[in-house]
């Protein structure tokens, strides 16, 4: 085994190259193999040195360009014969990036492993929306869910009845295929349908944007406004639709410092009246 063999799993975040950690970098910097996921910011790529082997084994519903099994492989193969690896994916490794299979594979193979976490999408989505996920006396919880399994159908073991009672906030991954099951699931079972929910696209990437409105009616907005993966559904009492936090508010310019006026890097917010 090549005495540098390591395998790091690295979180890229959601979009913008910018949100990742000082380690996260270091460590592509360094790397002498880059396996990355579909939704990895381009722009980090770049830093990947110049003699490093860049392997895409990205995954989009429906499309499959690596199995499962053969990435597994690829972690402990190339850390055997090429050493430092790094396992470049979306959000955080941790947060629905099926880690645990990964980390399985190398661990079997006694391959030495990191975890280097990263900013998961709905923390992301949340800041770009400029909402809270939690507050005081009326959010003191927060649910991240995956509205839709490895194959792209909607998950059968979700809990419904819990996640409808549960007093706080509740994001769901990968929804946008399940929008109308997962709204309908909540409110049949008691969610209020007026609660406030958003969708939020391509969460710090080009093209983002923002479908604002109540529980009852996103699935229509979003259908209505074509909204495609990846995107995240928020619902809860710190989303307060209609309010300044959700005008067009010309947020910051990903990865260009303050924003300037009368310019902004979100594609816009669409309103459910």
């Amino acid at each position: 085994m090549n005495l540098r063999a390591r395998v790091s799993f690295v979180g890229a975040g959601p979009g913008d190259p910018e949100l990742v950690t000082l380690k996260a970098l270091r460590r592509l910097r360094e790397a002498d193999v880059v396996i990355h996921d579909r939704l990895v910011p381009a722009a980090l790529l770049g830093d990947a040195p110049p003699g490093a082997e860049v392997i895409d084994a990205g995954k989009a519903p429906g499309r499959h360009c690596l199995a499962q099994s053969e990435i597994n492989w690829l972690l402990v193969d190339r850390a055997r014969r090429r050493g430092r690896v790094v396992r470049l994916k979306g959000g955080d490794p941790a947060v629905f990036g099926r880690l645990a299979e990964e980390v399985d594979a190398v661990r079997s193979a006694g391959v030495p492993f990191e975890i280097v976490p990263g900013v998961t999408a709905a923390t992301a989505a949340a800041a770009r929306a400029g909402i809270s996920l939690t507050e005081r006396g009326a959010a003191s919880m927060v649910v991240f869910a995956t509205a839709t399994d490895h194959n792209g159908s909607v998950v059968s073991g979700l809990d419904w009845g819990l996640l409808a009672r549960a007093e706080g906030t509740l994001a769901f991954y990968m929804g946008v295929r399940a929008l109308e099951t997962v709204t309908a699931s909540l409110t049949v079972l008691g969610r209020d349908a007026r609660e406030p929910a958003i969708l939020v696209e391509r969460v710090g990437g080009p093209g983002e944007r923002i479908i604002a409105g109540r529980l009852g009616e996103i699935a229509a907005a979003a259908r209505a406004a074509g909204a495609e993966s990846p995107a995240v559904l928020i619902v809860g009492p710190t989303v307060r639709v209609g309010g300044p936090e959700m005008a067009p508010h010309t947020p910051p310019t990903l990865g260009s410092g303050p924003a300037k006026p009368g310019r902004s890097s979100m594609a816009g917010v669409v309103h459910v009246s």
